[in-house]
């Protein structure tokens, strides 16, 4: 199978410091590969230089197994066959949205008149050829500037932050009629993106970055439930921390005895879990659930405030053992009273113990 994109060894400097470090990628024709991470990652200047917008000091881009920049070469970006999405639309004012979607069209007016009219049905805008970009909504922007982004039929889509504009209500189902588009047309897309639940929802993959470096690489689900850090694990949620030292292989905490294997002796441990892998059980008397081997010892803790979020409650304790808070969060409404002493388990099943940082 042709490739779509493949990026090899990217590396980018200003001021002497590396913003992208050593990046490579490939995305093939109908995936979706994510660049995901904080503000000033370097995903935003990947993309840039993708793009042909801006030059690598070193590393190598191809375009469907051609190359378009490397020591020697540097397409123009014009000359690269490649789609743009940005945040504000870049829509053409003077020009109807007929227009605007033409622009980059070669061929017969038959032709361009087939595409667009394709494209602007697609896109649920039919009727709205006449129109102009200041008669629009900002979700009608969006499809007119998805339709004039894909009608060149694009190898490379390069999207960053394209939703971030609109409102809630609306992103859900544009984010998804682009890539039920997208994937129709077979093209490879790169989005740029700092918003993890986006990533989560439109990618086949997942390249996480974090100081000009690509940390993590995987599908979804494996990013999100297998991550290489403390910091990769919280920067898709929340997260709680319990901080212990290994003996024999074992850490002992008040939840009773976890599990480290390839850790000596004597190492700091940081076990990370999220809070909706704790479980929440009452007191009684004094006294807890007894202890299982999936959710191992509990320990007390005291309601320190608890808040509705819509889909799930979140309870923040403070345990008994450390003065430590920990949060939990529990389908639907469950909101204990600021005081109450409730007990908290932890699935074995759902934690991560990395090497605590210094």
């Amino acid at each position: 199978m042709t490739t779509g994109l493949k990026v090899e060894n990217l590396t980018r400097r200003f001021g002497g410091r590396d913003v992208v470090s050593d990046v490579s990628l490939e995305v093939m024709p109908g995936q979706v590969m994510c660049l995901l991470g904080p503000s000033g990652c370097g995903k935003s200047t990947t993309l840039r230089m993708v793009a042909g917008v801006d030059r690598q000091d070193s590393g190598r881009i191809s375009v469907g197994g051609e190359v378009v920049s490397d020591d020697t070469v540097h397409l123009p970006a014009e000359a690269r066959h490649i789609g743009l999405m940005f945040q504000d639309f870049a829509l053409f004012p003077h020009l109807s949205v007929f227009d605007n979607v033409a622009f980059g069209l070669k061929g017969t007016k038959r032709e361009a008149m087939r595409r667009v009219g394709e494209l602007l049905e697609r896109v649920h805008l039919e009727g709205f050829e006449t129109a102009f970009p200041h008669e629009l909504s900002g979700g009608e922007q969006q499809r007119v500037a998805l339709a004039r982004a894909v009608a060149p039929r694009p190898r490379i889509m390069l999207m960053d932050e394209p939703f971030s504009g609109l409102d809630n209500r609306l992103r859900d189902g544009i984010r998804d009629e682009t890539l039920d588009i997208l994937k129709d047309e077979g093209t490879a897309v790169l989005l740029v993106t700092h918003e993890p639940d986006e990533a989560m929802r439109m990618a086949d993959e997942i390249a996480l970055m974090r100081e000009g470096r690509i940390v993590q690489r995987g599908a979804p689900y494996n990013v999100y439930n297998a991550p290489v850090d403390r910091s990769a694990a919280a920067f898709f949620s929340d997260i709680n921390v319990i901080r212990g030292v290994v003996k024999g292989a074992l850490t002992d905490t008040p939840f009773g005895g976890f599990l480290a294997p390839g850790f000596p002796d004597g190492s700091a441990v940081e076990i990370v879990i999220r809070p909706q892998h704790i479980r929440i059980d009452f007191d009684r008397q004094g006294r807890g659930p007894n202890p299982t081997p999936e959710d191992g010892t509990p320990a007390r803790g005291t309601v320190v405030r608890s808040r509705f979020m819509g889909n799930e409650s979140l309870v923040e304790f403070r345990m008994d053992h450390d003065g430590s808070i920990l949060k939990a969060t529990v389908p639907s409404v469950f909101l204990p009273k600021e005081g109450m002493a409730l007990w908290l388990m932890i699935r074995r099943g759902r934690c991560f113990v990395f090497r605590q940082k210094d």
